[in-house]
């Protein structure tokens, strides 16, 4: 991934989502580009023309934190979307955004037996751990049961994203497929932001972007997003549909890796899918299960 062309398409992006109306700026006639002009964006900045004009030809290093707010607070960019620049302005800079270099490796970490620990203590919710290539790293004893479609039979490591994009079996599984969609590549993309040198993010970009041409579309949006909270909505071959709360958690001990878990509303029809689907598992041969998690 080349930061200069994220820097530049990110704010380009950005700057035609902003229209005249919204930011207060006299549109005036004859506009040849969607949302503002980059003149306009640079005087609500408070920077001159040039240097805005430098910032989006992606020479954003050594920009300072308060040249980025205000450039933040021209192209009204939401508490995410802030982040993701002042990541790409630290990526330009050589700084790591957690303060700590995360693993090169491209293959998967192994969770430590304390990770797992913590996961299967959880039996009444879908628990599971994912980094930041969106590999399904491990889960509970129900995570399995409810991933089965996206974990299958085992080889490779599950990955949510090949899942989504290349498997047909994922629009089953996500009622909200388009939704589903636009939330993981944007996810992908606040990661690319945070290190753009990450060789197994590379890959699976490149991998699902000659494959898929929704995702490739969806790339070159250059949305970005963070998952933190919310609902969705599944269909489980097993127990049917499932409306399901979610949380995430970083974990700090190894940065890019997160812990999500997914609840149902006590007292619900999914609440109680759930806990068939938990007797399911219980029932299912514990072969297939260790298999699962290969």
């Amino acid at each position: 991934m080349d930061n200069r062309a994220d820097v530049r398409e990110f704010l380009m992006s950005r700057r035609a989502k902003v229209t005249p109306d919204t930011a207060g700026v006299i549109g005036g006639t004859n506009r040849r580009v969607p949302g503002l002009r980059r003149s306009e964006v640079a005087a609500l900045a408070g920077v001159s023309v040039e240097y805005y004009a430098k910032l989006e030809r992606g020479s954003i290093g050594g920009a300072s934190a308060s040249v980025l707010d205000s450039v933040a607070r021209a192209l009204q960019l939401d508490d995410t979307e802030r982040a993701h620049l002042f990541d790409l302005a630290r990526a330009a800079d050589g700084v790591p955004s957690s303060g700590r270099a995360r693993r090169r490796s491209t293959r998967p970490a192994t969770p430590r037996p304390s990770l797992q620990w913590a996961l299967s203590a959880i039996t009444d919710g879908v628990a599971f751990v994912r980094d930041q290539h969106q590999d399904l790293l491990a889960t509970n004893a129900l995570g399995r049961a409810f991933y089965s479609p996206v974990i299958g039979d085992g080889g490779r490591t599950p990955n949510l994203a090949r899942f989504q994009f290349l498997d047909p079996a994922a629009h089953d599984f996500y009622p909200d497929w388009d939704l589903f969609a636009q939330m993981c590549v944007a996810i992908m993309r606040a990661e690319a932001g945070r290190d753009p040198h990450d060789k197994g993010l590379q890959d699976l970009v490149g991998e699902l972007s000659t494959r898929s041409e929704t995702f490739r579309r969806l790339w070159g949006a250059h949305d970005v997003r963070t998952h933190g909270a919310g609902t969705k909505r599944f269909h489980h071959p097993v127990v049917g549909d499932l409306t399901l709360a979610y949380e995430e958690l970083a974990i700090t001990a190894e940065p890019g890796q997160v812990l999500l878990v997914y609840t149902a509303e006590p007292g619900s029809p999914s609440a109680d899918r759930l806990r068939l689907l938990a007797s399911w598992a219980a029932d299912a041969p514990v072969e297939s299960q260790d298999r699962s998690t290969r």
